[in-house]
């Protein structure tokens, strides 16, 4: 592919929700376009966007896909971002490449929760939006019905452009508004003719009204009556797309390639040029600047990608912003100050990568093996550092133990799942100290299958999923006082230690020691045996064997012998004695609560509030929040909230998000002591 200037190259992102057309219309963008001699086909597993294993063996996409377009004389960079929910970080890593995006909404099914969230995310990017609505060739297909829930999804800015004709509940051909021609397609090729634009007045009607909107002289013009030429119409719509004040509505099908001509004529006439999305702001020595889209200026590229094979090693894939990156040059990780070689650049195609000499500002490439690099790094040139804005992926919510099938495996998973978080930043990994567990973090059930699926398909390993284990602790809940004896005689020397202790709540997480010994009963030189004993033990209480906490030792008594006593039979003598005393001090379980945070639309609150209440929860407060959504407050059992995840997606149709921190540990109730000694019981029986 031939290089292309700043103002002839055009990023932009598919998005919407899963299941409604994205990846089947950027293989018809491609095949109408010439970059492929075939139409790939998702059930058929040969698209060029949907390479990897596991995508074409789901029949979804499940990570970011690049490709470029050449129409028109302008270069088009596609970017086919998943529309599942669990698999969300992809969005963000194609909207932070993206000027244009086109929300790909279903001609069945109307607006849906996945076009909310990218239209949502194309906002916060300040992306331009077009909306393509697909699937017309099916037959339930409603073009008026889907144009009506965008309008009262997102508001009058919603503007047809192209709109079908249909005849007995079919699209027969395809009427371009602007243009006046009414186009008819037989195996994908169009055939135009003057349309009766007189039967699409409402269209026209509110084309010309959106028109007006754009500045003040046509509003004086549209009120007067008098009509706008066909220039005024192009000149306004193409400002008002790039202002974000209104979004053209295209309508096909990417499976028979209807209408995917006119959306590209309308990307290439409306979308914003890299070269005008200017401005975009950095960060250089603590300094807030502006960083304009030009090839001469300082180099700054963001990577928005992470491809980790095992077989090939890292590319990294990245926006130019500002300068040229070259090949066979340094460059310098601002995140980290390392410099890196830049021996090779690419364009990419799907899974194809080619060689290119450069890549200039707007334009989109991938470079292979920068060994200090990460997804949302900034490459800059040696001696300017500038930071560009990084990449926001949502916080994962989702965790499970993470166990291999096979013994020493464990390292396997470790390095295994670390390449995986290189290329995906949802997922984390932690190890638990406390419980032995390593915990796998995403985004959803989904999300996790996928990740335990590469694992064996990529690195070898296979893994079991399950529930993690709850961190509780034990405590007590009055004051006793109980001797422990040690004594053991077995030829020479025996053993002897012989202490009374007094055991009483109190507020510390850790064991509180004092003594209270008059008379030397204990010698003072046996003290640290005893607190050490006592604090051994309290890793491991009598319940379940869960740590002891906010407990307070006294030792105020006891008895020794001056050849058989030792450090050791005190330690035993103090294990005997907090064995006994813990029992006998009223004992309980502690569960951690958590602070949970959940913003939801305001007509599921109470849906939400209930399945919070069913887990234990108390809800602390309700506030509104921005979008008029509301934000509940809560304090919950975390022990009850491992599925909290899955449930809320389903009850707010994925329009909910939350948080949830430790907050602090409470005393459990009967049934949960009860349930948790039980298990721990019939664990140590296994």
């Amino acid at each position: 592919m031939k290089q292309y200037e700043t103002s002839h190259i055009k990023n932009i992102a598919l998005a919407g929700h899963g299941g409604k057309g994205k990846t089947t219309l950027a293989e018809a963008m491609l095949y109408l376009s010439g970059g492929t001699d075939r139409l790939g086909r998702v059930a058929d597993g040969n698209t060029v966007m949907d390479f990897d294993a596991e995508e074409r063996k789901r029949g979804v996409s499940l990570s970011t896909a690049v490709a470029p377009v050449e129409w028109g004389g302008l270069k088009l960079n596609i970017i086919d971002t998943p529309g599942l929910f669990d698999f969300a970080g992809g969005l963000c890593e194609g909207m932070r490449a993206a000027g244009t995006s086109v929300i790909v909404v279903s001609g069945k099914s109307g607006c849906s929760v996945g076009d909310e969230k990218a239209y949502a995310a194309a906002d916060r990017q300040k992306a331009a939006k077009f909306f393509f609505i697909s699937k017309m060739d099916s037959e339930h297909a409603d073009f008026q019905k889907t144009l009506d829930s965008l309008t009262a999804a997102f508001g009058q800015q919603i503007c047809p452009v192209v709109v079908p004709l249909v005849e007995n509940h079919a699209v027969k051909a395809y009427v371009n508004l602007l243009t006046g021609k009414q186009l008819t397609y037989q195996n994908g090729k169009a055939t135009e003719s003057d349309a009766d634009l007189s039967a699409y007045q409402a269209y026209v009607d509110q084309l010309q009204e959106a028109v007006a909107m754009t500045n003040e002289e046509m509003m004086e013009k549209f009120f007067a009556g008098e009509p706008f030429t066909r220039d005024e119409i192009v000149a306004g719509i193409s400002q008002a797309i790039k202002n974000s004040e209104l979004a053209p509505v295209y309508c096909g099908s990417g499976y028979t390639l209807e209408g995917v001509d006119q959306l590209l004529n309308g990307i290439a006439a409306f979308a914003p040029a890299a070269s005008e999305r200017s401005n975009e702001p950095g960060e250089k020595e603590g300094e807030t600047l502006q960083l304009k889209a030009d090839p001469n200026g300082p180099l700054v590229a963001i990577v928005f990608k992470t491809i980790a094979d095992p077989q090939v090693g890292k590319r990294s894939f990245f926006k130019v912003i500002s300068g040229t990156m070259k090949a066979d040059s340094q460059v310098v990780n601002a995140r980290t100050g390392a410099a890196e070689r830049v021996s090779k650049l690419y364009t990419i195609k799907g899974a194809r990568f080619d060689e290119t000499a450069s890549l200039c500002a707007g334009d989109i490439g991938a470079v292979a093996k920068l060994s200090t690099v990460m997804t949302g790094d900034t490459l800059c040139q040696p001696g300017n550092v500038i930071v560009a804005r990084p990449l926001e992926f949502p916080a994962a919510c989702y965790s499970l133990c993470i166990k291999p099938k096979n013994r020493g495996d464990e390292d396997k998973i470790v390095n295994g799942l670390n390449r995986l978080i290189e290329e995906d930043p949802t997922i984390s990994q932690a190890s638990n100290a406390e419980t032995h567990e390593q915990i796998l973090s995403g985004l959803g059930e989904q999300h996790l299958d996928v990740v335990v699926a590469k694992l064996k398909s990529k690195f070898g390993v296979d893994v079991l999923l399950s529930p993690p284990t709850v961190a509780y602790r034990e405590t007590i809940r009055k004051k006793v006082e109980v001797q422990g004896r040690h004594k053991k005689q077995s030829g020479g020397h025996g053993q002897f230690g012989d202490v009374w202790i007094r055991f009483e709540p109190c507020e510390s997480d850790e064991l509180v020691f004092e003594e209270e010994v008059f008379g030397g009963s204990v010698p003072r030189n046996f003290f640290p045996a005893v607190e050490k004993g006592l604090r051994e033990c309290m890793q491991k209480g009598v319940l379940a064997g869960y740590p002891v906490v906010g407990v307070k030792a006294t030792l105020y008594d006891g008895s020794y012998h001056p050849v058989d006593s030792s450090e050791m039979s005190f330690k035993t003598a103090a294990s005997i004695a907090f064995r006994n005393g813990i029992a006998a001090a009223n004992p309980t379980i502690l569960e951690p609560i958590g602070a949970l945070k959940v913003t939801v639309p305001g007509d599921n609150m109470g849906d939400v509030m209930g399945d919070v209440t069913k887990r234990r929860g108390r809800v602390l407060g309700m506030n509104p929040t921005e979008g008029g959504q509301q934000l509940i407050e809560a304090e919950v059992p975390m022990a009850e909230m491992s599925d909290f995840a899955t449930v809320l997606r389903s009850v707010t149709q994925g329009r909910g998000s939350f948080s949830l921190t430790f907050e602090r540990y409470e005393e459990a109730p009967q049934p949960v002591v009860e349930k948790v000694v039980a298990e721990a019981k019939a664990k140590a029986e296994e």
